[in-house]
């Protein structure tokens, strides 16, 4: 699509004239609620919230934006209509949200109304079309009076034909009734719970993205399905269209780049069309690049036109050179980092304030270096989409997590995967559908998996992210916190880290809550946060080059309580400079070290350590530390059961110390890497030197970078330490030494 079209057509464009309660810009009609804003909440104008047309993939000129004022009201579920409301809200934000104005609760117990009235200009033969963009969760319309349609489902579009409703003059009134039960229903509804905590975010209720209304004609177009075929130089389309006469319809098709036409087509509705495509330009994160499309619906004397737009790509799994499976895109090997992308906002909640905050978020994780992100438990506006296609940034989406329970629950999950998928399947830069993670509302999981596989090929399905893998699917998905976990390689699936790091780090002033934030593991500055992460970075990359396809950071900003992101919830304060982010990031597309055993770990054997459970006393972990007194054990060292743990020494006291010597030849080394498994904190020391101070605990062996601790190392005997520290649940701790030997270019 031209995207100078895209981002021209708003209000202005519109040719239906809205009516209603005159709009005053102040503090008597509306009024953020909330304390902590982004600063993009600066620029909503409750005369037009979000102006920009909302649908990119579908675009017409003739159309009108209903978001703005209109009344609310909050009443017992089942109750008549009411005759009076409780004030004005600023649609399309959620009721719970600071940009409403209203910043209530509604709960399960209770309806939301929502009332407006607009005016249409004499139809004739034409049609009025009402859209919403999204509701949760379950929507009942009437205009004038008279039901024009209900919908279920909190995260795709619908839309209802309004025509016979409307009256020859005058205004016309809108009235929308919702019901959520957020948690206490079956529905998927991604992280909303009635009692936010943790993990767990405010509920949203009613309308949270754009309401608008097009004039079509009789015979109109109601849909497109795009299909790239990169291999043999085409896309195909399916024009879906709705109407009297679209039976007798012709479509024409006309794909162009940079204003020049390169393709074009006719065929019927319904029926796949075929464009040629010689030479394609391909898409992806480097070369974004995307073709415009016009699609034009022929109907006897009347016609109906869209702007659209597509992009040539092809995502699979193969193996490359060294017989690993790999996530490759348009024929190359790709490695995907990015981070887990939960799409809140403190004033809008699910709704962005704004389209240039939308953008902002896919600009900036792109300027950080990532080249995809994992939608987590939640679907986007449209043009979020837009931007990710048009920015080139890959995206995973997940299915929006809830209960699923019983046959009436699982059958309305399937309904509303599909219509997820439905309006979604145009993007480009979507690469991959994952129906669920970490078991929260799993069930059928081989089946639904291969249903997706089949629905749209022309993606990749990773059936479960985190630690319910059911075998199937293009990837094996694993969460490891804080991380990376090394790779579990299999014969036809790539493997992939789903989630890792949860690095925290609490910035005052900028924070949903002042007291009981939460991360998985929690820093006291900035300077800490930054080592921490880069450490990571360098356990990652020598995974990548064992097997690892993709990794996937928590996450792009912290959310309510949450303090794991690198950004700040509203958006102001960036923890870790974006320019070192871009250089680590860049790092991680080279090709990876190799990782050298110097003094193995339980993983490849038994081996001896001394150690003891009473205090040692200050001089401990020094190599001339005197340490025949304290007994010999053979690693690791901690209780059964234990995830990840291989136990050759029970330990089970709060505390132990170890120590183990090892002779070194004196030749130069690569950066120096631990291979450790620590449940939980724990100091580790290289000839009375600390190399390491980690906290809280591991599900498995990870390998963990040191700061040039390979200067440390001495020709001849050298003293490895260790000291852990047990506070609750299983202990583990292990520790080996390795290198890096970079590979030869």
């Amino acid at each position: 699509m031209t995207n100078r079209f895209i981002q021209t057509l708003s209000l202005s464009a519109a040719t239906l004239v809205l009516l209603g309660s005159p709009i005053a810009r102040g503090d008597e009609a509306w009024k953020p609620q909330g304390k902590l804003l982004t600063k993009f909440a600066a620029d909503v104008n409750p005369q037009s919230p979000l102006p920009e047309y909302p649908r990119p993939q579908m675009v017409r000129g003739n159309w009108t934006n209903l978001n703005g004022l209109w009344d609310y009201a909050v009443r017992p579920r089942n109750a008549q209509q009411p005759e009076s409301f409780d004030g004005k809200i600023l649609v399309p934000f959620c009721i719970e949200s600071a940009l409403s104005g209203v910043a209530r609760a509604v709960g399960p117990e209770n309806e939301l109304w929502y009332r407006r009235t607009f005016q249409a200009e004499p139809l004739g033969s034409n049609r009025l079309l009402l859209h919403f963009g999204a509701v949760d969760w379950q929507a009942t319309v009437w205009v004038n009076g008279q039901k024009v349609g209900e919908h279920t489902g909190g995260y795709d579009p619908f839309s209802f034909d309004i025509t016979d409703a409307i009256r020859a003059d005058g205004p016309q009134e809108l009235i929308v009734k919702v019901w959520d039960p957020t948690d206490k229903g079956f529905q998927p509804r991604g992280k909303q719970v009635l009692n936010p905590h943790g993990i767990w975010y405010t509920p949203v209720t009613g309308i949270w993205q754009t309401v608008w209304l097009e004039k079509v004609p009789a015979a109109h177009i109601a849909g497109l399905t795009i299909t790239p075929d990169v291999d043999n130089q085409c896309v195909r389309i399916t024009v879906a269209a709705a109407g009297r006469g679209a039976e007798q319809a012709q479509v024409e098709l006309t794909a162009s780049a940079a204003g020049a036409d390169v393709a074009s087509a006719r065929g019927a509705p319904g029926q796949p069309i075929e464009l040629k495509i010689p030479q394609p330009k391909l898409w992806s994160p480097d070369d974004p690049f995307l073709y415009d499309l016009k699609v034009r619906l022929n109907a006897g004397d009347a016609s109906d036109e869209v702007g659209s737009y597509f992009g040539m790509r092809k995502i699979e799994v193969r193996k490359d050179e060294a017989g690993i499976n790999r996530l490759f895109l348009n024929g190359k090997a790709l490695f995907h980092i990015g981070p887990l992308d939960q799409g809140w906002w403190p004033d809008g909640l699910y709704t962005a304030p704004t389209d240039e905050a939308l953008k902002f978020d896919v600009e900036i994780t792109r300027k950080m270096g990532f080249n995809m992100a994992r939608k987590h438990v939640k679907v986007e506006p449209a043009r979020w989409y837009y931007w990710c296609d048009k920015l080139g940034l890959m995206v995973w989406q997940d299915m929006p997590s809830g209960n699923n329970n019983g046959d009436e629950g699982r059958a309305n999950f399937r309904r509303e995967w599909k219509a997820i998928i439905d309006a979604f399947r145009n993007y480009p830069s979507i690469v991959m559908w994952v129906p669920f993670n970490e078991g929260w509302g799993q069930h059928d999981t081989v089946e639904i998996t291969q249903w997706t596989k089949q629905y749209d090929p022309s993606r990749l399905v990773n059936n479960a992210s985190g630690w319910t893998d059911a075998g199937v699917g293009d990837v094996h998905d694993i969460h490891a916190y804080p991380g990376p976990g090394g790779p579990k390689l299999e014969e036809h699936r790539a493997f992939v880290i789903g989630e890792f790091g949860g690095l925290g780090l609490v910035v005052r002033g900028h924070l949903w809550q002042e007291e009981k934030n939460w991360g998985y593991r929690s820093f006291d500055n900035a300077e800490e946060l930054l080592a921490a992460y880069e450490g990571l970075m360098l356990a990652l990359h020598p995974l990548i080059g064992k097997g690892v396809a993709a990794a996937v950071y928590t996450q792009t900003t912290d959310v309510e309580i949450e303090v794991n992101g690198l950004m700040t919830y509203d958006r102001k304060v960036i923890k870790i400079p974006v320019e070192r982010l871009a250089e680590m990031h860049a790092r991680l597309h080279q090709p990876a070290p190799k990782i050298k055993t110097l003094l193995p770990s339980a993983q490849e054997g038994k081996y001896t350590w001394r150690y003891t459970t009473a205090e040692p006393g200050k001089s401990w972990p020094q190599p001339d530390f005197d340490d025949k007194s304290w007994t010999e054990g053979v690693g690791g060292f901690g209780t059964e059961g234990t995830p990840g743990a291989i136990v050759g020494t029970p330990w089970k006291t709060d505390r132990i110390w170890l120590r183990r010597e090892f002779e070194f030849d004196g030749r130069a080394v690569g950066r120096l890497y631990l291979v450790m498994h620590h449940d939980e904190d724990v100091d580790v020391y290289l000839n009375g030197q600390r190399i390491a101070s980690l906290k809280g605990h591991t599900i498995d062996y990870l390998t963990v970078p040191t700061r040039d601790a390979q200067k440390l190392l001495r020709q001849g005997r050298n003293v490895l330490a260790v000291h852990c520290r047990q506070t609750r649940g299983g202990q583990y701790i292990d520790v080996g030494l390795a290198e890096a030997v970079e590979e030869q270019k």
